[in-house]
């Protein structure tokens, strides 16, 4: 036999162990829509530039912040390590990102979009504003700058919690 426990969690007990209902999970649901946003995104660009959604991220994050370390740019990103390591590898391959080390300390490279990555960067902007506002047309401007305002508390409020 199942009952509710907490509805605002929507948390379920069995009779052997508490069940977690996945489609209501919030984590869950924000990874399902960051995974459903980032495809239908990346499907404008993938086949026209070759990127991946974390090749787009490196290179947006270097388009806002040139001059990055690779340790920063997995900060800013939350991609972990070993998986940016290969994708930069690939950028610089592809000549579409630079890396410099820093002079004052040659263990700490920077790493910059190239003329050919700034190119790409601008042509993948402006698809990526046409998108989010597409996104955001099913909610009023209130709802939007709620949302936005929401989601800014979450993302603070989470380097607070210690599990």
């Amino acid at each position: 036999m199942s009952s509710l426990l907490k509805s605002d969690c929507f948390e379920m007990k069995n009779e052997k162990h508490t069940v977690l209902t996945l489609e209501r999970f919030l984590p869950y649901r924000l990874s399902i829509l960051s995974n459903k946003v980032s495809a239908i995104v990346a499907e404008s660009y993938h086949d026209k530039f070759a990127l991946s959604v974390t090749d787009w991220r490196i290179m947006a994050v270097l388009g806002e912040y040139p001059g990055l370390s690779a340790d920063e740019v997995s900060e800013k990103t939350q991609i972990e390590k070993s998986m940016l390591s290969r994708a930069i590898s690939k950028l610089l391959q592809r000549k579409l990102i630079m890396r410099e080390f820093d002079s004052s300390d040659r263990r700490r490279s920077i790493l910059t979009l190239t003329d050919t990555g700034l190119s790409v960067y601008d042509d993948i902007v402006p698809i990526s504003y046409e998108y989010e506002q597409q996104l955001l047309k099913c909610l009023n401007k209130q709802e939007q700058d709620q949302l936005s305002e929401l989601i800014d508390r979450l993302y603070i409020h989470a380097d607070t919690i210690l599990l």
